[in-house]
């Protein structure tokens, strides 16, 4: 089997109350339950040595679905399988103990606020292997430790210091070396260079890409930057309000988007040439606002209201994912390459 990990249908709804009307308050009611439905029957699969993107607005759920994957959260139902085991089925406070921790490591967004003040570079990337490594005596965690510094291009010397004594791009590489330390199958990359400059940034992407092919790991590569997951991405996933919506090779996905959201957003990205692919529409500007997480109707496209293509269709059936051509697959009662039939 070549999957890695295999999400199906992936739920994760959180209790939420608002302040009861005046009529429900005349009953005795001062707040009305509810459901915020941050990951809603999301499926997909990473396989070995892939690299993923998963890209969306703030609010859409990638970070959420990050904390499900990781088996931080646990989630509301759904599977989560990884090497073909069912580790959705171990409580997120057992899975610290799993033997699969040590398989599935994240890198954070900010390198600063990640790591601990008062460790050194080097208690730091030495950290997880005390607690879940192999590396027992002293002298091979100092060797281990060592080669991650030397493997990710932080100078040896660099080990002794605490945080507040490195840039953000040393920062970066003791964030990235304490994640590869235990030698994972799948690492969660969260916003890895969006706290960086720019130039730093360049440097650090390019250590990700060689640290997969040197180490063979699957990447989730969580991003706002397209231009980053365009590089670095063999497939790309897009959620919109707890939703799969669209996914497909990057390439591909990146020169014909189906989903109208995904056009949206592929043309929100900066050009400095001045110039507009094919794939991008007109305007980049969504008309209308988002409808609400908060107990949705399951009979209505989330994107409906915002979307430029949206008709009675739209608000009487939600679209199901389904598979077009290749590996493509989109939520869409109108996708790109189909003609518009009448509703």
């Amino acid at each position: 089997m070549n999957d890695l990990l295999q999400i199906d249908h992936l739920v994760k709804k959180f209790p939420v109350s608002t302040p009861a009307s005046w009529l429900d308050r005349l009953r005795g009611k001062t707040q009305v339950p509810h459901l915020l439905h941050a990951v809603d029957e999301v499926s997909f699969e990473i396989r070995r040595g892939e690299s993923i993107g998963l890209v969306g607005e703030s609010g859409c759920g990638k970070s959420t679905l990050v904390r499900l994957v990781t088996r931080l959260l646990d989630p509301s139902t759904g599977g989560i399988r990884f090497e073909g085991r069912q580790v959705g089925l171990v409580p997120a406070k057992d899975f610290a103990s799993s033997p699969d921790r040590a398989s599935i490591q994240m890198v954070f967004q900010d390198p600063t606020d990640s790591l601990n003040p008062r460790y050194t570079a080097f208690d730091t990337i030495a950290e997880p292997i005390r607690l879940l490594g192999v590396d027992g005596d002293k002298q091979n965690l100092q060797a281990r430790v060592q080669e991650l510094a030397t493997r990710t291009g932080l100078p040896l010397e660099l080990l002794p210091r605490f945080p507040h004594q490195l840039s953000g791009g040393q920062k970066a590489r003791v964030g990235i070396a304490r994640a590869i330390s235990l030698r994972p199958k799948l690492l969660i990359l969260d916003e890895p260079t969006a706290a960086l400059d720019v130039s730093v940034q360049a440097v650090i992407l390019h250590l990700l890409a060689d640290l997969r092919e040197q180490l063979g790991m699957s990447y989730l590569f969580v991003s706002h930057d397209l231009n980053i997951v365009r590089l670095l991405c063999d497939r790309v996933l897009v959620m919109y309000l707890g939703k799969m919506v669209e996914s497909g090779p990057a390439g591909e996905l990146f020169r014909h988007p189906l989903h109208p959201y995904t056009k949206a957003l592929i043309a929100a990205i900066p050009n400095a040439a001045g110039r507009k692919s094919d794939a991008r529409p007109q305007t980049s500007r969504l008309a209308g606002e988002p409808l609400s997480p908060i107990d949705p109707d399951p009979n209505v496209c989330r994107f409906y209201g915002r979307c430029p293509k949206g008709e009675s269709r739209c608000a009487e059936a939600a679209p199901l994912l389904r598979p077009m051509s290749g590996e493509r697959w989109v939520a869409c009662h109108f996708p790109e390459n189909e003609n518009r039939e009448a509703p």
